[in-house]
């Protein structure tokens, strides 16, 4: 059973015609009402007659992640065995969900997500701002998440299967817009086999509640402690490798360059004495040393990008 998952914020003047999108191959519908102050939950009990439509209302506002986290564990426990997630502000076709679930369906993919940046010709249309963001994101997920083939970590729809959903700890996803890129992380720490989904948004006149300031103080952190939290996971805690040795490598050559680097740095300022050229080299050779182990670590986690599916039940 395919079910969709809808979280609505400010979405009452699309989200009916949304509805009468979804086709048979979408058996159960599950809106999310986030404490909406339109309130398009009680829009959509009063408006739509599609018996697959089931509302559901948080009783706080708790983010796009929030609502799609109560909206999943809705589906599960109504038998859903796949779940989409899909915005409600229409930016999203309903009629891409058989194409986007595909992979799961044939056993080729856990997760399946969109990318909007596969059709260079799409991009037009995107906010120059988001544009720029979305691309930086996305090389900065890469090294996170080490899903190196995947683009547009931010994109919003997605499709997993509720075998790989029941795996994960769901109520230690982050609630609000870094929801998708924390899902992402935390796949990639049960191995999960991620494919990216070509697509083209629509935009229009929604607002999006997103504020760039706050991704530019919440989102760096956060970055950096999953990225933190993967590495010795998977490279320390789970297995020791050959890019156990490089990261080791790398940081140990570093930490040398820098340091005799630093010493011989202050002590020249002090002495008012120049740094000879062999100095400057005995600095400069661990640092080059070690960017070779850093780069040769990068290489070695994109070939253990996950390629086979999980166990499904």
């Amino acid at each position: 059973m395919i079910a969709a998952i809808l979280p609505c914020y400010r979405v009452a003047h699309k989200i009916i015609p949304l509805l009468a999108e979804f086709g048979s191959e979408v058996s159960l519908i599950i809106v999310v009402d986030d404490k909406c102050p339109e309130k398009s939950g009680q829009l959509v009990l009063d408006s739509c007659r599609d018996d697959r439509v089931h509302v559901l209302f948080n009783e706080s506002n708790k983010g796009v992640g929030g609502a799609v986290l109560a909206g999943f564990k809705k589906a599960v426990n109504m038998g859903a065995t796949i779940c989409v997630k899909i915005d409600g502000d229409g930016q999203m076709n309903p009629h891409l969900i058989s194409k986007l679930i595909k992979p799961i369906v044939e056993k080729r993919a856990d997760f399946t997500k969109g990318n909007r940046f596969v059709d260079p010709s799409g991009l037009s249309a995107m906010p120059k701002i988001r544009l720029f963001g979305n691309a930086l994101l996305s090389f900065i997920c890469k090294f996170v998440t080490g899903y190196w083939s995947i683009f547009d970590p931010t994109n919003g729809f997605l499709a997993i299967n509720s075998s790989t959903l029941k795996k994960l700890d769901l109520d230690s996803l982050h609630s609000r817009y870094f929801f998708e890129s924390d899902l992402l992380f935390k796949l990639s720490l049960l191995r999960a086999r991620v494919i990216d989904f070509p697509m083209q948004a629509v935009y229009s006149d929604e607002k999006s509640s997103l504020r760039i300031w706050h991704v530019v103080a919440t989102f760096p952190w956060l970055y950096f402690k999953r990225f933190l939290q993967r590495l010795l996971t998977h490279y320390f805690l789970r297995d020791f490798s050959v890019g156990s040795v490089y990261i080791i490598s790398g940081l140990f050559f570093h930490i040398i360059g820098f340091s005799f680097g630093l010493w011989h740095w202050i002590k020249s300022i002090q002495t008012q004495d120049p740094a000879s050229s062999g100095t400057v080299m005995l600095a400069a050779l661990p640092i080059i040393l070690g960017t070779q182990f850093i780069i040769a670590a990068i290489q070695f986690d994109m070939v253990q990008e996950p390629t086979q599916i999980l166990e499904t039940e």
